[in-house]
């Protein structure tokens, strides 16, 4: 999980708010057209066009937006920007499995939900070079790293596969690199792209080439 800095909300949301009266109070459901269109966009810039929870790329076409905080439990921020994320699996394909927002639907527990809004997101988890995503030796973490992963189900074999491929591209990339020269690769590996697009699962990348590596 990726830290996601919240900036502010979009200027079409905003005005579409301040729209509110006696009479009429803006809804996430009457949330449509270009509106909405622009709030999706923007999310997925902000996030690097990564799904906020597994780090897969996204785009509008095969992302939705998620409430972080579930609407039936917290309808008060259901337009609250800082609410608001991009995960993926808007549609599936026949028998996939279901994870991130999609599993994660209505679940939410304040003490056992790790947030990718929090700076510190990614202190909850490690991973192995397989691709698997495990709690952090942590303790005081572990549990609520633990619920999330189950919640979310981040170690489905799909992701697991998602993520070894890209370790593996990495670790070939840098075979033979001096530490300098990896400690360099994994700094321009976290910046985002010409067109602010993240790497994919760089939160897996990075910890298991510090374990390769571990005098980065």
């Amino acid at each position: 999980m990726r830290y996601i800095q919240k900036g502010e909300e979009p200027e079409k949301l905003a005005n579409w708010k301040a729209l509110a009266n006696e009479d009429w109070q803006p809804t996430y459901e009457e949330l449509r057209g270009d509106i909405k269109i622009d709030l999706h966009d923007t999310l997925l810039k902000e996030q690097g066009y990564l799904c906020c929870y597994c780090e897969m790329r996204v785009t509008r076409s095969n992302s939705h937006i998620e409430h972080f905080k579930p609407r039936t439990s917290y309808p008060d921020l259901s337009l609250n920007y800082s609410n608001l994320l991009a995960s993926c699996q808007r549609e599936r394909e026949p028998k996939e499995p279901q994870h991130c927002g999609v599993k994660k639907e209505d679940w939410y527990d304040e003490q056992l939900m790790v947030s990718p809004v929090i700076a510190n997101c990614g202190d909850f988890f490690r991973y192995t070079g397989f691709g698997e995503i495990l709690p952090t030796d942590d303790l005081p973490k572990q549990q609520a790293a633990t619920a999330t992963i189950k919640q979310l189900e981040l170690n489905l074999g799909k992701l697991q596969n998602m993520r070894r491929e890209a370790i593996n591209g990495i670790l070939q990339a840098v075979d033979g690199l001096s530490q300098p020269e990896i400690d360099l690769f994994l700094q321009e590996l976290a910046k985002p792209d010409a067109e602010g697009k993240y790497t994919p699962f760089y939160s897996a990348i990075a910890y298991t080439v510090t374990q390769y590596y571990p005098t980065l």
